[in-house]
């Protein structure tokens, strides 16, 4: 696992956390959640989060170096894991084949530091066996290396949308007639792409960071599938009580010529469409958090600020609370999600309609990667600009909130940017003669 800030590159985070060798991982997939440990492998179908916050056991002091994480919980909470918080239609093909949630516990991480220029190896200490092996684990960790991928990672052709066009376009319609009808304020529709690939995918991670850094990546090798992240988004800290998330809506590509660029970003800015776009989604958050938050706590302290990254302008709004005595880190998690931001509002609404427009279903997409440490903290991406690589197959996605005064074409130009990294990244692994 290797939750990575993006270093170098704009909007770039502080911390690396790369983490190993769990004690304890959990795959949920649909009702069931397998349990594995080095004693053996169980099944369950009792609520994964609640499974997850048993294991992090009881609750540590906060680390008083300055550090995110010592220790806990690392991995994903696909989109589709909101199925066993809401009831949703069965319309989608499930193509994904990877579970739901896929988390492991980690008793030992390295932490890089790049306010401080130092690294940090750091423990838990809820295992005798870390102790065991820390000699062997400063060793190797000291020595510098480059990892050697197990095979060259190609694509058999390039990655082709699931919707055409016209497929796009009378979906816009469809949404704007649930609009229309009151049915719904907004709807994130999104396109998946795909193609045949074999081979390590950690080269065409590399390719993407170097191309779209991104503050909250992540590079996740599970046994089910690679996932390569390069999303700016925050969807959920928390530190102690104090709760923030960053919801993005509103887009603008970047360009070369500077003047160029300022104008697209002031453009982003003054749009009245797309301020209001944030605000529906910032007014969602708000309700969210109002369900763990203690009354009266939830501010917005930053609203329709500009932030640009290696590809894209995006509007960002700020939202904070504090946490109700009582709750944890999962019962947020369980409030706010999936993030409003890539659903629409009403929520339940907007995710009953895209189970209807979208061919295949998310997985991955528009879910989180993070941590949740024994200390109580935690912090998730909404991860967009996402690969999964699996089943002989690379897959990616891309979508934008559709208002009642979307049009199609602008809708559809912004899905295109918003892939146009992963798409420059994945065409130099296309197998000779197969691009267009």
């Amino acid at each position: 696992m290797w939750l990575d800030s993006g270093r170098p590159g704009s909007g770039a985070g502080r911390f690396d956390i790369l983490a190993s060798d769990p004690w304890l991982t959990f795959a949920t997939w649909g009702p069931c959640t397998t349990i594995a440990t080095q004693a053996g492998v169980e099944q369950t179908d009792q609520d994964p989060l609640l499974l997850l916050r048993r294991a992090l056991g009881e609750r540590a002091p906060s680390p008083a170096d300055g550090l995110p994480f010592h220790g806990g919980a690392i991995g994903y909470f696909a989109y589709d894991l909101a199925r066993r918080f809401e009831r949703l239609p069965e319309v989608a093909t499930d193509a994904e084949q990877i579970p739901e949630m896929a988390v492991g516990l980690y008793d030992w991480a390295l932490v890089v530091d790049h306010g401080r220029r130092r690294s940090f190896l750091v423990s838990s200490d809820r295992r005798p066996h870390t102790r065991q092996v820390w000699p062997e684990l400063l060793q190797r960790l000291g020595v510098p290396g480059e990892p050697t991928p197990d095979s060259p990672f190609v694509l058999e052709e390039e990655l082709r949308p699931n919707l055409t066009r016209r497929d796009y376009d009378e979906r816009f319609e469809r949404i704007q007639t649930y609009i229309r009808d009151g049915d719904c304020y907004q709807v994130n529709l999104a396109q998946r792409l795909a193609a045949p690939a074999r081979g390590d995918a950690w080269g065409l991670y590399r390719a993407l960071r170097e191309l779209s850094p991104a503050p909250f990546s992540a590079y996740l090798h599970t046994p089910q599938a690679r996932i390569l992240c390069s999303s700016p988004e925050r969807f959920l800290r928390l530190t102690g009580d104090w709760v923030e998330t960053h919801p993005i809506k509103g887009t603008r590509p970047r360009a070369r010529d500077p003047a160029t660029d300022r104008s697209g970003a002031q453009a982003l800015a003054s749009s009245a469409k797309d301020r209001a776009e944030n605000l529906m989604i910032v007014d969602l958050l708000r309700n969210d958090l109002g369900r763990v938050c203690a009354t009266g706590s939830i501010r917005v302290p930053r609203l329709f600020q500009v932030e640009s990254f290696a590809n894209v302008h995006h509007l960002v709004s700020t939202v904070t609370g504090r946490l109700t005595q009582g709750r944890n880190a999962l019962d947020l998690l369980r409030a706010c999600f999936p993030g409003g931001s890539v659903t629409g509002a009403p929520k339940l609404r907007a995710m009953q309609i895209i189970e209807e427009l979208e061919p295949h279903r998310r997985g991955v997409y528009c879910g989180s990667i993070g941590y949740i440490g024994h200390d109580g903290g935690m912090d998730l991406n909404i991860a967009i600009r996402t690969l999964v690589h699996n089943g002989h197959s690379l897959r990616c996605w891309a979508g934008g909130g559709i208002v009642a005064d979307s049009t199609a074409d602008a809708e559809y130009r912004e899905t295109l940017d918003k892939a146009s990294a992963m798409l420059r990244a994945a065409a130099d692994f296309v197998k000779p003669g197969k691009s267009i």
